[in-house]
């Protein structure tokens, strides 16, 4: 039997180490798998709500947010992958300069 506050517990400990990742890491590649992590750390919470009280809105939130992510990474990796073809590098400080 699982309960639901150790499936709640587990999400937060994911969602916390992804939001470290996002915080103290410079490089993008680990940036965006941290982000990855927080947003499967709130599906698996409304999905474990979603199973507790019997309800699919917690499934269909759970998708649309693996949706979500899903074009997150993919028009990031395509940034990414831009700036590395022109620049041979990736630095997250000289990214976040690029303006215009």
């Amino acid at each position: 039997m699982i309960y639901i506050n150790w499936v709640v517990a587990l999400a937060a400990i994911l969602f916390t180490v992804g939001a470290i990742g996002v915080m103290f890491r410079r490089n993008p590649l680990i940036m965006f798998m941290a982000s990855e992590m927080m947003w499967n750390a709130a599906a698996l919470v409304f999905i474990a709500y979603a199973r507790e009280f019997h309800d699919m809105n917690g499934q269909v939130m759970a998708f649309l947010i693996m949706g979500t992510a899903a074009a997150e990474v993919g028009i990031g990796l395509a940034i990414i992958v831009s700036v590395y073809h022109k620049r041979h590098r990736l630095d997250i400080d000289e990214i976040s300069r690029m303006k215009g």
